[in-house]
């Protein structure tokens, strides 16, 4: 597998020779422009001034009030978002406020740390899980300007192994030295795993099922919790901090410390507004194709700025890898996908495929093919 490497910009780069590392502060200092392995084509370049897009403002609150009035309001209010583009801010979400800072302030530690140190936790090419810069090595243009940290996390692993999954990769791969590092965002973890489940109670409830079909399908889940470190650019209006994508997976809590996710929608991108009391949720392909195409799954993309750098925190729910994704009963009728299993559907995109507007689509023609 290729990595991504510091190049010099007075060497000559052959065209089979791609950048192995990606050094923010390196390329920012650099008095030419910052690589074409980082420019994105015209017709996907950033623009400086985009509409707000208005979505759902879902106060969980009113539901733990046991109103059910307004619990019937909420639900609406979230079907309205997820048939629409998929996207919705929930408030009061009961997540402590001073677990979520650390684990904020904490990806400086990490991040500002020299790139031997990081390389510690460097990603393995067959997993999700792990330290990577830009998507080293795995695409050669259109990278994104940006630093990730993943874990590996499921609920399953902690009750049956007694395992504190996250901590014990952070200490495994980083040393004892990040202990308390690694607790933190195992509390994190395990804080919005339980978050997504309250969500998927809602949003069955939405959709007129069984208020429980959801919270029991994904309570085992194997999920992905996300770090991601984008650094400022001097060039923000030619690079993407995440490139436009549809999450492969089911359910996505993001925490941003500041604006700068975009969705496409109305055919055009549009700002997801910035709320700093607020988680932003956005439904993934797999949820979709658990509501047989109701819900959508939208195209969105992070942009940067050259002022400061952004951090967010991210939590892709999925469920556990061998469960079949289908639709309930009550959502059946024409079927928009096949039957599959996220272990599936995680091969192709980590393989075969990277992750777009028409992921499901080839994936099923995929799936014809094995």
């Amino acid at each position: 597998m290729e990595y991504i490497t510091e190049l010099s910009f007075n060497e000559k780069k052959t065209e089979d020779a791609p950048l192995t590392f990606f050094g923010s502060m390196v390329l920012n200092n650099q008095q030419n422009s910052v690589p074409q392995e980082f420019v994105w084509p015209d017709h996907q370049k950033p623009s400086a001034d985009v509409p707000i897009l208005q979505v759902p403002l879902i106060d969980l609150a009113s539901v733990l009030s046991g109103d059910q009035f307004l619990v019937s309001e909420i639900t609406k209010l979230m079907a309205e978002g997820a048939k629409q583009h998929g996207f919705f801010l929930v408030t009061n979400h009961g997540v402590d406020v001073g677990l979520m800072s650390r684990a904020c302030t904490l990806m400086d530690t990490f991040f500002k740390s020299p790139t031997c140190e990081k390389q510690k936790a460097q990603r393995n090419h067959d997993e999700s899980w792990g330290y990577t810069s830009s998507f080293a090595g795995k695409f050669k243009k259109n990278l994104p300007w940006k630093e990730m940290l993943s874990f590996r996390f499921s609920p399953e692993e902690k009750s049956e192994n007694h395992s504190r999954i996250v901590e014990d990769f952070i200490i495994k791969k980083m040393g004892v030295g990040y202990k308390d590092f690694g607790n933190v965002y195992q509390e994190y973890a395990e804080a919005m795993s339980s978050l997504s489940l309250r969500i998927m109670e809602l949003l069955g409830m939405s959709l007129g099922i069984n208020r429980s079909h959801f919270v029991e399908f994904f309570e085992d889940n194997d999920s992905i919790l996300r770090l991601n470190y984008y650094p400022k650019c001097k060039q923000p209006n030619d690079v993407l901090g995440s490139g436009p994508h549809c999450d492969p997976t089911s359910l996505t809590i993001l925490q941003q410390d500041f604006s700068g996710l975009q969705v496409f929608v109305g055919n055009q991108w549009q700002a997801i507004p910035f709320n700093p009391q607020a988680l932003v949720v956005n439904i993934g392909d797999t949820f979709r194709a658990l509501t047989n195409g109701r819900y959508k799954s939208c195209l969105h993309r992070a942009v940067v700025n050259n002022e400061a750098e952004r951090k967010t925190l991210v939590f892709f729910l999925s469920p556990k890898m061998d469960k079949v994704v289908k639709p309930p009963e009550e959502l059946e009728g024409e079927r928009e996908y096949p039957d599959f299993t996220w272990s599936m559907l995680h091969e192709f995109v980590m393989k075969h495929y990277r992750t777009d507007e028409n992921t499901l689509e080839e994936f099923t023609k995929w799936l014809k093919t094995r």
